[in-house]
């Protein structure tokens, strides 16, 4: 059995290292994501299988298919977390959110994150982001950037 804080752990690993079949494996079946309503992949996603479906069917309206684009190098994916407390089944994490956008700007934000794992998989996640409308702003100005064509 691991702790609850190395199974939170393991989740970023896979995520930075972009292992899907490794993060799915590490998610509870009713794994939920609540994020702030304002993101792109805002609002709370329930299910596995849901978020599988919404990777395939609607990439653009999840966290990996709104930064993947933008984390280019190991640089971006890497986000450095450090648990910072843990209660049980409930961890806090805080970490960086890093981004390199088509015309070279580069965004880094910190965010704190509280984690739930139960049944010793990833059950649900709560994302609190220092600020969104500076994510936004990045966002869309590296999406403009992507659809301007080159001179």
């Amino acid at each position: 059995m691991s702790s609850s804080a190395e199974v939170v752990l393991g989740v970023f690993r896979a995520v930075e290292q972009r292992d899907r079949e490794a993060l799915f494996d590490l998610y509870h079946d009713e794994v939920e994501f609540h994020e702030a309503s304002s993101l792109p992949y805002g609002g709370v996603m329930r299910g596995k299988e849901a978020l599988h479906e919404q990777l395939e069917s609607a990439p653009e309206r999840t966290w990996l298919g709104t930064w993947g684009p933008l984390q280019p190098t190991e640089n971006e994916c890497r986000m450095e977390p450090r648990v910072v407390a843990t209660d049980g089944d409930e961890v806090t994490v805080i970490y960086t959110q890093r981004a390199l956008s088509p015309e070279g700007e580069r965004f880094e934000s910190p965010v704190l994150g509280l984690y739930e794992v139960r049944d010793d998989k990833f059950a649900r996640a709560q994302m609190f982001h220092y600020d969104t409308a500076a994510i936004l702003r990045f966002l869309a100005r590296a999406r403009s950037s992507a659809q301007t064509p080159a001179a």
